[in-house]
This record gives structure tokens, sequence and C-alpha cells, in this order.
């Protein structure tokens, strides 16, 4: 055998050997792709009330549908409404379009007509408000967006660009370019 026949066949083991390799790890690549881009499980229909570390009601969740992420963990949730309970044990009502919910159940961003609703309690008077984005950190009973949101209470209306609310003491800060009406009730 010649040296150009020697090197032809070394050449032709080659060239077999780097594209069945090129081959093997595309497949793998694929898969994980695949494996990264797919839900864990889904739900529908649902109720989910998570506990606080005492056993307390911390968070009540229903929605039409939730996904959570294979990739993260983290969960996407169409059409949420989060229930969440002050310190008299009623609920803050927040909905929205759709929902994200990080991996630990300690950050949720509502976005797309966000709507909260503070409890009925006697001494302090029904709050809402409406933004198209809202975080929400449930452990540290806090709701804040940097968008411009329209807070309304009886006989006065508050428009503003930035809003901070402490859900357990009910206290809520229009952070910037406020307006204020007032709507005494004699003119309703």
């Amino acid at each position: 055998m010649n040296w150009r026949s020697l090197l032809g066949v070394t050449l032709l083991v080659a060239a077999l050997v780097s594209g069945w390799s090129a081959w093997r790890q595309r497949s793998t690549i694929a898969a994980s792709e695949m494996e990264q881009g797919r839900s864990d499980y889904v739900l529908g229909n649902f109720e989910i009330i998570a506990l606080d570390e005492d056993g307390k009601e911390a968070t009540t969740l229903r929605a039409p549908a939730m996904e959570r992420s294979r990739a993260d963990e983290s969960m996407s949730v169409t059409q949420p409404l989060f229930l969440l309970p002050d310190a008299a044990g009623q609920h803050w009502q927040l909905r929205a379009k759709t929902g994200w919910i990080s991996a630990k159940g300690d950050e949720m961003r509502l976005r797309g007509d966000v709507n909260g609703d503070s409890p009925s309690t006697g001494n302090i008077p029904p709050t809402t408000f409406r933004t198209q984005r809202l975080d929400v950190f449930p452990r540290q009973n806090l709701a804040r967006t940097d968008d411009t949101v329209t807070m309304t209470r009886p006989g006065i209306i508050q428009t503003g660009v930035g809003f901070q609310a402490d859900l357990k003491s009910q206290q809520y800060s229009l952070l910037s370019q406020v307006k204020t009406r007032y709507e005494p009730n004699a003119a309703r």
C-alpha cells in the first residue's frame, strides 16, 4: 500500500468519526433545548392556598390556567386572582390578565389590566387601584409599580406615577405626579 492510499483511508476514517460525533452532539443539544421549553405541569381551573411558616394562609390563587417552567421552576398564570390576607384576616383581591410567580413564591408579577381591591373593614374605607403592572412581594406584604396608577376611595380619586402599598397595615403611597379629585357625597 502506498502513502497516498494510507492517507486516503486515514482521512476517510477521520471524516466518518467526526461526522458521527457531530451527529450525536446535535441530538443531545436538540433534546435538552426541547426539555427547557416544556412545562413540568399544567393546572386548569384551580385554587391553591399557600401557608406561611406558622401554618396561616399567606396567599390564595385562583385561575383558569397555570404552567410551571421546567427550566427555572417559575410559574405563568392566566387571568390570576390572588387573595392576600391583611392583619384582620380580610382579603385583598388582585386580578390581572397574566401573572408570573417566582420559583420560591416570594415574588409575583401581574401584567395587563391589574385591579387591586382592599377588604371592606369598618374603620378603613375600601380602596381600589388600577394599573398595567404590579410587582407583589407577599412575604414582605408589599405591592409596588412604577406605572401610572388610579386609586379610588369613597369621595376621592387620585392618579399618579408609581405606587407602593403595605398590604398588612393598608398604607398606600402614590410616588410622583399625583393629582387628586374630591367628590363629596352631595355631588353624587
